[in-house]
């Protein structure tokens, strides 16, 4: 089968079309074939050499797909033609991929088969993250970092849907207003405004209940300052990076909660709780189109570099595809 070789991982990798053979599905797992894969910032770390897949995981990048089951191993809870998308620990930049039962999905009623690759890593992050972690209530404030990502843009949608009052940050102009059109109450660019001030003017002074940070750095110390009493901050990312000078009185003073958190080495039971609440509770708000899958662009397989390169730039809004 085709698929997408990593040369010289560092900060020269290549992405060439490569083949390789097609995997056999395990026991309660699925052989998808891939209509499209989502892409993710950990698959420009993995290709950089900075984050190695979990043990036993396929080498090939790619942690969400969408498309077709092929092949249902022993006792999958799947029958083969169902269109699915699901979420990976590895291998979705390929013509085929397996996925176990437990992260496995039926695509929700009128969304196609590409569109749905944009769901899976999204929708579990978000959800284990503002509900499982933070406990997002009806009601609250909500800030969510970086708006125009495929996270930010789907974390907007579904804490508006669940009744939050939703801020997010976003640079330019064009970008915030995209947001506000997800459903944003207010969303603030970072590079003209400073977010705590705007945080707290569109609170009255209470500050966000919950904020969602994917930048860290000196976001860190800041989140402090735009949090409410009792506030809880789950960071999923620090593309500012991972250390920073915080002065830590507002934690105290504010009884804050400070979370990190991540996704792709959780255990499959783990993963089967938040698929089942996804399908429980997301999948009705996405049939009813309450809830939808923001896609930039799509490139063929072949052209998985170019569309790193679009991701590195930083120049989209949403998720970046590949049609296999």
């Amino acid at each position: 089968m085709r698929t997408i070789a990593i040369v010289n991982p560092g900060p020269d990798y290549t992405l060439p079309l490569s083949e390789s053979e097609k995997p056999v599905p395990g026991p309660h797992q699925v052989l998808i074939k891939v209509a499209a894969a989502g892409l993710n910032r950990a698959d420009l770390m993995q290709a950089q050499g900075k984050y190695p897949p979990p043990p036993g995981a396929p080498l090939t990048l790619g942690m969400e797909v969408s498309g077709a089951v092929a092949e249902a191993g022993a006792g999958s809870a799947f029958q083969t033609g169902t269109p699915v998308c699901a979420l990976l620990t590895g291998g979705g930049y390929a013509e085929y991929a397996v996925a176990d039962d437990a992260c496995v999905l039926p695509l929700p009623a009128g969304l196609g088969a590409i569109d749905a690759a944009g769901l899976p890593e999204a929708l579990f992050t978000a959800w284990t993250n503002l509900i499982d972690s933070a406990a997002l209530k009806t009601g609250e404030t909500v800030l969510i970092h970086g708006g125009s990502s495929g996270v930010g843009s789907t974390a907007i949608q579904l804490a508006k849907a669940l009744g939050a009052q939703v801020l997010t940050t976003a640079g330019g102009a064009t970008r915030c207003e995209a947001c506000e059109r997800l459903g944003a109450t207010r969303a603030i660019d970072h590079r003209t405004e400073d977010f705590i001030e705007e945080v707290l003017d569109a609170t009255d002074g209470h500050g966000a209940d919950v904020i969602l940070d994917m930048v860290g750095g000196d976001y860190i110390a800041k989140n402090f300052e735009a949090a409410a009493l009792k506030g809880r901050i789950v960071n999923i990312a620090f593309q500012k990076g991972t250390t920073a000078t915080v002065n830590f009185a507002p934690m105290i003073a504010k009884r804050l909660t400070f979370a990190a958190t991540t996704l792709r080495g959780r255990t499959l039971d783990e993963k089967r709780a938040i698929r089942d609440a996804l399908l429980k509770t997301v999948w009705p708000l996405i049939e009813t189109g309450a809830l939808k899958p923001v896609i930039d662009s799509t490139f063929p397989l072949a052209e998985a570099q170019t569309a790193h390169a679009l991701m590195v730039s930083g120049g989209h809004f949403g998720k970046i595809l590949l049609t296999a």
